[in-house]
């Protein structure tokens, strides 16, 4: 891995970082600003939750109305959903572009006249892609345990809150070596940034529409988001082995097909 070609991505892509941070970690800090009004209100909230059908809370991680009582549970239905979709459009489009880039902003040429072989540039980049989702996801959920602990004084379930970070850092993970893997089957320059953000919209709308729709709960398990459970104020909620394999051995998968497919790409210069 070249030095200089790692600090000239992370200076180039360190903006959208704190661009990405600040939007997640505003939108956290809102969203558990209101918990205490919602404690002190939960009978009037809980009487107007009773009308709405169980299946469309089922998708936020609601299993029980009373999971929202729990800042952990709070916190889980109204942010981390949030956090999983928004850093997933960030890992991907950032995936999508890190390498692509180079060919439709005309800056390839100049970076193949460097002493480096297509593999130190692949290695490079995708350092650069983990330490940025890396970074968003520490920081975010950093913001996260800082705001529980602000609304919520007392002792609150850690294990269920770590647990809800590592499945989001695994699910933008996967989005990122996607990502990869998509830049390099583009066969003419171009950005992609609309595809990727529409795949993982429609990833999750897939997931929604299986937990909101029994008849077709099966189709949900083609959604990446269905191997991310939010359902943080169950009791059995933990780490998954098979969950955190999908995540692994997709996420590796994506990534050695993509280095095999730089190696191999037409590059326009």
């Amino acid at each position: 891995m070249n030095r200089n070609l790692f600090r000239m991505d992370m200076k180039r892509n360190a903006a959208n970082l704190i661009t990405w941070i600040g939007v997640i970690t505003i939108l956290i800090s809102v969203t558990m600003a209101v918990y205490p009004a919602f404690l002190a209100n939960q009978s009037k909230i809980m009487g107007m939750l009773t009308i709405i059908p169980k299946g469309a809370l089922q998708f936020k991680g609601i299993s029980n109305f009373t999971d929202l009582l729990s800042a952990v549970g709070f916190y889980a239905a109204n942010n981390v959903i949030y956090m999983m979709v928004l850093g997933s459009i960030f890992s991907i489009v950032l995936a999508s572009n890190i390498i692509l880039k180079e060919e439709y902003q005309k800056t390839a040429e100049f970076l193949f006249t460097w002493p480096l072989t297509r593999g130190e540039i692949f290695t490079g980049k995708m350092l650069v892609l983990l330490i940025n989702i890396l970074l968003l996801n520490l920081i975010t959920s950093a913001a996260g345990y800082i705001s529980i602990k602000i609304v919520n004084p007392g002792t609150f379930n850690f294990r269920a809150f770590l647990t809800l970070s590592v499945y989001t850092f695994l699910l933008n993970l996967f989005f990122g070596a996607l990502g990869m893997l998509l830049s390099t089957l583009v066969k003419k320059p171009r950005p992609i940034t609309t595809f990727s953000i529409g795949l993982v919209l429609i990833l999750y709308f897939i997931e929604t529409i299986s937990k909101i729709t029994e008849g077709i709960s099966s189709i949900g398990y083609l959604s990446p988001f269905r191997y991310a459970p939010v359902n943080a104020a169950a009791d059995s909620f933990r780490l998954e082995p098979l969950n955190v394999s999908y995540f692994i051995v997709l996420s590796v998968l994506f990534s050695v097909i993509a280095w095999a497919k730089f190696k191999r790409k037409d590059i326009y210069l």
